[in-house]
């Protein structure tokens, strides 16, 4: 019991904490001053943030099949992927972070593979085709939606290119031997079809339109509709908060914009009016 609960409390350190973007964790500190300790377990654990690099899409996995894949081959479908990087036995963090994600796309109107692919890269080498099957399998009866299993993938591979891929993304994690278990932070990337990072997503609960809009962004507006787009235009991305909010100056922009159709909708009308009955004159 003590076991289970010294890991509980290191996941949820590393969820809460190690997750949050490095310039919003000095906010956490006493107000004395002091800084607090990063356990020792936690060490070196964290995301290093690369936005706007490329990774290699042709780091080589195995997808639930077995079969050899590539992020390219996602990727060429034209739409952007929702990366994750975690391991299908993980006894606490990755299965929050799992449940986040499903409660987030259970609350979006297009199914996931429609707009975007889900990927999953297991950051434990030993973990096989069988074992991502099964992760897959579940979600996919949580979710309720089978016609997605397709934009969905759960992905094993070799350790260099788990670390390739670790690296590129910046993300930092490490094995704790006391616990049994690989210490790593809850994040997400965004990555355009193009392999360049978009945006970062942190924490274990996610926002299912802080969700969408980032993979219209990725998508540089090839999916959603035009009221997505129109919302992106209002909304930017605020990286301290790690969600969009309001952008008033384009909001501003968009409603100047907008007055401007109506008094011309109401205006021409009376301008060709006018000019007809001055003709008849």
């Amino acid at each position: 019991m003590q076991h289970w609960f010294s890991a509980l409390f290191i996941s949820v350190v590393v969820g809460l904490s190690i997750s949050t973007p490095a310039h919003a964790r000095n906010s956490f500190a006493p107000e004395t001053g002091a800084e607090n300790e990063t356990p020792k377990q936690l060490d070196g654990v964290g995301v290093t943030e690369h936005l706007g690099e490329k990774i290699n899409l042709d780091l080589k996995f195995r997808d639930e099949t077995g079969k050899q894949v590539t992020l390219r081959d996602y990727a060429n479908e034209g739409k952007p992927i929702l990366l994750g990087l975690a391991y299908f036995g993980c006894p606490s963090l990755c299965n929050y972070q799992f449940n986040g994600f499903n409660d987030a796309f259970k609350q979006m109107k297009r199914p996931v593979g429609e707009e975007f692919k889900f990927v999953v890269v297991s950051i434990e080498p030993k973990e096989t085709p069988k074992l991502a099957a099964d992760k897959k399998a579940a979600y996919l009866k949580a979710y309720g939606r089978p016609e997605a299993a397709g934009g969905w993938h759960f992905l094993t591979g070799d350790q260099a290119e788990i670390t390739e891929l670790a690296k590129q993304v910046g993300f930092n994690y490490k094995w704790d031997a006391e616990q049994n278990q690989w210490a790593h932070a809850a994040a997400a990337y965004v990555l355009t079809t193009d392999g360049k990072i978009s945006r970062y997503l942190y924490g274990i609960v996610f926002n299912p339109k802080d969700l969408r809009l980032s993979m219209i962004e990725a998508s540089n507006g090839s999916v959603g509709s035009v009221v997505d787009k129109l919302i992106l235009y209002c909304f930017h991305f605020d990286p301290k908060a790690s969600k969009y909010t309001l952008a008033a100056f384009n909001v501003m922009r968009a409603g100047g914009a907008l007055i401007v159709l109506i008094l011309g909708a109401f205006l021409v009308p009376f301008w060709f009016r006018k000019d007809r009955l001055q003709g008849e004159a």
